[in-house]
């Protein structure tokens, strides 16, 4: 859910109890759909069968865990993220909050430059590497989205796209908190994409600009995402966004 999960800044790590946000849609929890403990082995191996045809069908061994995170997300999402987001809309002009925008997206096109060149994708490559070279320049340090104009395509790899195109699986899903769905997998390529983004970041930036754009990453992203907590009306919200994402994830690896 958040912008491409797949492009980090640094995220800051923030604490906040569940139970200052006693309040919102609990999702019914039974005895029996609590998880076993993570240790065990085999709960890490997938399903004979792997099938996405229905919202039923995602291995998610780690169910109950996974549902309490969803509900603390969205009690975050409430209390503290929409706030923000709406602070920040109302001071940041709509021109301002769009280069901020093209500034982040400027960054994670430097990790599809990456990403591409460990799955030896030449043509990926060269999209990235022309964005990331036009917009650094012509776009003032990626303010302006001039590669857009130009008609670039922007593909969008992540070091979990990376591990899928090499044949690693998916793995058990699992929700991340305050960033959303993911997969065993992807929460681990998360790992190295942080990493080469903090470096770069370090290599480029003043340190009061690094902080600053720490801060500010999360929020423009959360700003330029549509989805709300809750707001679909339907009963299976949990199960539909992990199937959504699941199948996304799936196809994305496969392009």
């Amino acid at each position: 859910m958040m912008k491409s999960v797949l492009s980090l800044f640094s995220i800051p790590v923030l604490a906040l109890a569940l139970g200052a946000c006693s309040s919102g849609p609990q999702p019914q929890q039974q005895a029996s759909d609590y998880p076993e403990p993570i240790f065990t082995a085999k709960r890490l191996l997938p399903p004979e069968q792997e099938d996405l045809d229905d919202l039923t069908a995602v291995y998610d061994p780690w169910e109950g865990m996974n549902r309490h995170i969803y509900n603390f997300n969205y009690h975050f999402d409430q209390a503290v993220f929409l706030p923000v987001v709406r602070g920040y809309e109302t001071v940041v002009p709509s021109v301002g909050r769009k280069g901020i925008d093209n500034f982040f997206n400027n960054f994670v096109d430097m990790l599809t430059v990456m990403n591409s060149a460990l799955q030896l994708r030449t043509g990926k490559f060269l999209q990235s590497t022309s964005r990331v070279l036009v917009n650094s320049t012509i776009g003032l340090f990626g303010l302006i989205d001039v590669a857009s104009a130009m008609d670039i395509p922007r593909p969008v790899e992540s070091f979990g796209d990376t591990l899928g195109h090499y044949g690693v699986g998916q793995g058990p899903y699992l929700v991340i908190p305050f960033l959303g769905p993911s997969n065993l997998r992807d929460g681990l390529g998360l790992l190295p994409d942080v990493a080469v983004q903090s470096s770069i970041k370090s290599a480029v930036l003043s340190q009061p600009l690094n902080l600053t754009t720490t801060v500010l990453f999360p929020i423009d992203t959360r700003a330029n995402t549509s989805f709300r907590y809750y707001e679909n009306g339907s009963a299976f919200e949990y199960q539909m966004v992990r199937w959504l994402y699941s199948t996304k994830r799936k196809l994305d690896v496969k392009q």
